[in-house]
């Protein structure tokens, strides 16, 4: 199987590396409540044996996916950007409202948070132009105001 690699600011690993860390050390509470759950006997109709057994399958699953996104993470350089790239922040004027956005990597996209995927149709439509460039997306004219 050939591993994709996964593009990250410093900041998005951090904060993978901390829900890592979150995760490990809840694992001794999980663990006890399985055990608390076990000892009030047939587990077939056990619900809170049924509950805390699916929190740990979510739990070691998550560890799984952030351990296998660490390890294939190649880290995005920030600094000064010529033009829109991974890591770069963009400000835009977008049929008349001002935005700015973060381009990164797919795992650490939230648009809520003005962090937009290198991958989504906007991400993609911003790769590689300059500043002071013009463009239409989705019927709007699009200028690049700015790139940081």
């Amino acid at each position: 199987m050939i591993k994709k690699s996964v593009s990250l600011t410093a900041e998005g690993k951090k904060e993978l590396e901390k829900e890592l860390d979150e995760l490990i050390k809840n694992r001794p509470a999980i663990a006890e409540r399985i055990a608390t759950a076990r000892s009030f006997g047939d587990l077939s109709e056990n619900e809170e044996y049924s509950s805390a057994r699916n929190e740990q399958k979510v739990a070691e699953g998550r560890i799984l996916e952030i351990q296998e996104i660490l390890k294939n993470a190649k880290l995005i350089r920030g600094g000064k950007k010529t033009k829109v790239d991974l890591g770069a922040c963009v400000s835009l004027d977008m049929g008349g409202r001002k935005v700015e956005y973060a381009i990164v990597g797919a795992t650490e996209a939230n648009p809520l948070e003005g962090k937009i995927s290198n991958e989504s149709p906007i991400g993609k439509a911003l790769l590689g132009r300059k500043a002071g460039e013009d463009f239409e997306f989705n019927g709007k004219k699009v200028k690049i105001l700015d790139i940081k």
